[in-house]
C-alpha cells in the first residue's frame, strides 16, 4: 500500500490506486487484506480506477477500539473522499455484507456489487451453526488463542480437518494469526448470519449480486435473494466458479457494471 488516509475516528487506512476510468473500491472478506483483491484490481484496471485497501485491524491499517460496523462504514466514506468523492463499491463474501450495510446507511456510493455474501438463510442448520461459531470465536479471541480462532473460521468455510492441520504448518499461518482478531469484526458485520431484508430494502443505488455456478445452492440462493430484496438490483451467475472466484472471469462483469 502506498497511500494513507484517516477515518473519522483517527484510524489510519492504507490503500492503493491503479487503473483509469470510473472508480471502484474493492472490499475484502474475512481473513484477508487488500492484497487479496489486488489481482481483481489489476484485471479491471484497463476500464476502471480500482482502489484496494487494508480494512481496519489488518495489514498496514490501524485499529482504533472499540470496534463497530459504523466505523468501517466511516472508513469507506473516508476512502471515497480521498479518491475524489465518487466511487462504486465491490465486496466479496463478508466484505459484501459491509458494502450492503454501507449503501443501506446512505453512504454516497454510485452503485454496489457483491460476490457471494454468505447469508445462511438457505443453509440447513445455518442459524445454529452461526450462533455456535460466534460463541466459540468470542471465547478463543478473549483468551488470545488466535490459532484456534483461525481453525474455527476454516471449519466454518468447510475446509477439511487434514487441510486445516496442513495450514497450521504452512508459512501462511503466522499471517493468518496476525489478522485473526479481525474475524470478530466480520462476524459483527454478518450479524445473526441471516439476510437483513429490511436493510436491503432501504438501498437506493443499483446493486449487482453475483454468485458462482459451481458454488453450493444455498450460497447462490442467498445471492438471488439479495437481488430480490434490493429495489434496483440484478443477479449474475458465473458458470464454473466457486467462492474462490477467478479474477479473469469476475473482472469483465464487474467492470461492465461499474462503467454503467
Amino acid at each position: 500500500m502506498d497511500k494513507k488516509t484517516t477515518s473519522r475516528d483517527g484510524t489510519a487506512l492504507a490503500y492503493h490506486v491503479t487503473g483509469q476510468g470510473p472508480t471502484v473500491i474493492l472490499v475484502s472478506g474475512a481473513m484477508s487484506t487488500g492484497g487479496t483483491v489486488a489481482p481483481l484490481a489489476q484485471r479491471i484496471a484497463d476500464r476502471c480506477t480500482a482502489v484496494v485497501y487494508d480494512r481496519r485491524g489488518r495489514g498496514e491499517s490501524g485499529d482504533t477500539k472499540p470496534y463497530a460496523v459504523e466505523r468501517e462504514v466511516e472508513d469507506l466514506a473516508a476512502l471515497i473522499d480521498a479518491v475524489g468523492g465518487e466511487a462504486a463499491l465491490f465486496g466479496v463474501s463478508s466484505g459484501g455484507a459491509l458494502v450492503l450495510e454501507a449503501v443501506a446507511s446512505g453512504l454516497p456510493a454510485d452503485r454496489a456489487a457483491v460476490y457471494e455474501v454468505p447469508y445462511a438463510d438457505y443453509l440447513p442448520g445455518g442459524a445454529e451453526r452461526e450462533a455456535t461459531y460466534k460463541e466459540q470465536l468470542g471465547k478463543a479471541l478473549a483468551e488470545d488463542r488466535r490459532g484456534d480462532a483461525v481453525e474455527l473460521f476454516l471449519r466454518l468455510t468447510g475446509l477439511a480437518e487434514e487441510m486445516i492441520r496442513g495450514a497450521r504448518q504452512s508459512p501462511m499461518w503466522a499471517g493468518m494469526e496476525a489478522v485473526a482478531p479481525s474475524l470478530a469484526y466480520d462476524d459483527t458485520v454478518m450479524g445473526d448470519g441471516l439476510l437483513p431484508r429490511d436493510r436491503l430494502a432501504a438501498i437506493s443505488v443499483p446493486v449487482l449480486a453475483v454468485a458462482g455456478g459451481a458454488s453450493p445452492e444455498w450460497m447462490r440462493e442467498a445471492s438471488r435473494e439479495i437481488s430480490r430484496a434490493v429495489p434496483d438490483s440484478a443477479y449474475r451467475e458465473l458458470a464454473g466458479q466457486t467462492h474462490m472466484v477467478e479474477p479473469d472471469v469476475l473482472g469483465p462483469v464487474l467492470a461492465e457494471f461499474v462503467a454503467g
